[in-house]
């Protein structure tokens, strides 16, 4: 009984099976393929829109950072914003702690989304 079950274990698999999936590098391809296209790709269209927003920035914008500062834009700097957060108040931050411009009578609790 056991020599049966060592030529069984070393005969050939049948043709067709396995097919384009047994092969792991395929595999491997496709998991990325589906990573890039469901969560690299999105991400960085979102991160160049909001980019494209930050270059567009001019003064009297309202603007909400990412620590939850919000102001006025008073004046542009190459790297900087100097925002208005309260009257003779101003701040200077980077560019990059933006993370959304208020529209023209937006209010803050309001969600763009819906």
């Amino acid at each position: 009984m056991a020599s049966f079950m060592l030529f069984l274990a070393q005969a050939d698999a049948p043709a067709g099976v396995g097919g384009l999936m047994g092969n792991p590098m395929v595999f491997i391809g496709l998991m990325f393929a589906m990573f890039y296209f469901m969560i690299i790709r999105p991400q960085n269209r979102k991160e160049k829109a909001r980019k494209t927003l930050i270059s567009e920035l001019k003064t009297g914008a309202r603007v909400i950072f990412g620590g939850g500062l919000m102001g006025t834009v008073t004046n542009v700097k190459d790297d900087t914003f100097v925002i208005k957060i309260a009257d003779n108040v101003k701040v200077e931050v980077l560019r990059d702690s933006v993370s959304r411009v208020l529209e023209k009578g937006e209010k803050v609790g309001e969600d763009k989304r819906s």
